[in-house]
C-alpha cells in the first residue's frame, strides 16, 4: 500500500462499437420504439366498429372486427359501439345508468288533450346501424343518440299523448304502446341512411295528475257499486225464478193429483154404473119372483121358531119384507 487512496474494483467498459453496421441496428430500435410509440395498428373487438380519418376525413367504410393497420399521425380509428343499448326514461334515476350501455333519463312530461301535465316512462331498445356507422358519425357526430332517439321519442311521446283526455290513457295503455313504437320506428326509420335500428319500445307507466287519479277512483268506485247492484238484481231475479218455478212445481203435482183423483172417482163411478146397469138388465120378472120366494122361504122358517113374529108386507109384495119379534119389540131384523 502506498500513500495513494483505497482502491476498489473498476466497471468493465462496453464497446458499443459495432463496426460498420452499428447505424442499421440503431436505425432498426429507432423504428421499433417509434412504431410502438406511434402504434401503427388498431384492434377492433366484436360488437364494434371502427370509423377510420385521414387527415380529418372519415372513411365511408366503417372497419369491421379484426385487426387493421393505419399510418400514425395521418390516419386515426374511432371506435363505436354497435351493442344493444337502453334509455330508461324514468321519474326516478337508477343507479346503473351509463354501464353496459344503459342510460337514464327523466320521464317525458307532455300535456293531454285538456293540457294537464302526464309523464310517460318508456324503455326504449336501439342499436347503431353497423352499415351506416361512418355516415352516422359523419352527418350526427358521436352524440347521435342525443340528436336522434332523444327528440324523437320525446316529439312522438308528444303528439300520441296529446290526442287523448288523461282519463282514457290507462284504459287504452296497450293500444298507446302499440302507437307509440310504431310511430317512433316509422321516424327512426326515415332518417337518411337509418343511423339507428330500433329494437323495442316499452310503454312502462303513465303517471296522472292527483286528482286526475282521484277522479278515476271515484269513478271505479261507482262503476263497481253498479256492477254489485246489478249482481244483486240479478241475484234477486234468480231467486225469484227459483221461487215461481218451485211454486209452479208444486201447482202443477196439486194438479195432477187433483186429476188423478177426479180420474180414479170417474172411473169408480163408470164401473158402478156400469155394474147397476148390468143389474138392471140381468133383473127379469122370474128372477124378481125366484128372489121373493127365497125371502118368504126365510120367514116361514124364522115363524117356525117364533111363533109370536109379526111380518109387515111391502107394498106390491116386494123384497124385503119386515118382521118383528114380539118377545124382544127392540129387535128388529131385515132379510135380504
Amino acid at each position: 500500500t502506498g500513500g495513494g487512496g483505497p482502491t476498489g474494483p473498476k466497471m468493465p467498459n462496453i464497446d458499443f462499437n459495432m463496426g460498420g453496421k452499428s447505424g442499421i441496428v440503431y436505425f432498426i430500435i429507432a423504428v421499433v420504439v417509434m412504431m410502438v410509440l406511434a402504434k401503427p395498428f388498431t384492434i377492433i373487438e366484436e360488437g364494434q366498429r371502427g370509423i377510420l380519418s385521414t387527415n380529418g376525413k372519415y372513411q365511408d367504410q366503417s372497419l369491421l372486427p379484426g385487426l387493421h393497420f393505419i399510418i400514425p399521425i395521418i390516419q386515426k380509428v374511432y371506435t363505436v359501439d354497435t351493442k344493444v343499448r337502453i334509455i330508461n326514461y324514468a321519474s326516478r334515476m337508477e343507479n346503473n345508468s351509463g354501464r353496459s350501455g344503459i342510460i337514464s333519463k327523466p320521464a317525458v312530461t307532455v300535456l293531454d288533450k285538456r293540457s294537464l301535465p302526464v309523464s310517460i316512462e318508456l324503455t326504449v331498445q336501439y342499436r347503431l346501424n353497423s352499415q351506416y356507422a361512418a355516415q352516422t358519425i359523419s352527418n350526427w357526430g358521436f352524440s347521435w343518440e342525443d340528436k336522434i332517439i332523444n327528440p324523437v321519442v320525446r316529439d312522438v311521446v308528444r303528439n300520441v299523448i296529446g290526442k287523448y283526455d288523461a282519463e282514457a290513457l290507462t284504459q287504452m295503455r296497450n293500444d298507446l304502446g302499440t302507437e307509440i313504437e310504431a310511430a317512433i320506428r316509422e321516424s327512426v326509420t326515415n332518417l337518411k341512411n337509418a343511423p339507428a335500428d330500433l329494437q323495442s319500445v316499452q310503454l312502462r307507466d303513465i303517471i296522472l295528475p292527483k286528482k286526475v287519479k282521484e277522479q278515476i277512483e271515484a269513478v271505479q268506485i261507482a262503476k263497481q257499486a253498479v256492477q254489485k247492484a246489478e249482481q244483486d238484481v240479478q241475484r234477486v231475479k234468480q231467486e225469484a225464478l227459483k221461487r215461481a218455478a218451485e211454486a209452479q212445481g208444486v201447482a202443477q203435482q196439486a194438479r195432477i193429483e187433483a186429476k188423478g183423483k177426479a180420474d180414479a172417482i170417474t172411473i169408480q163411478a163408470d164401473a158402478k154404473a156400469k155394474a147397476n146397469l148390468l143389474i138392471s138388465k140381468s133383473l127379469t120378472r122370474q128372477l124378481l119372483q125366484l128372489e121373493q120366494m127365497k125371502v118368504q122361504s126365510a120367514f116361514n122358517d124364522a115363524l117356525r121358531v117364533n111363533k109370536d113374529a109379526k111380518i109387515f108386507l111391502t107394498p106390491g109384495g116386494s123384497t124385503p119384507n119386515i118382521w118383528v119379534d114380539m118377545k124382544n119389540p127392540q129387535k128388529r131384523s131385515s132379510a135380504q
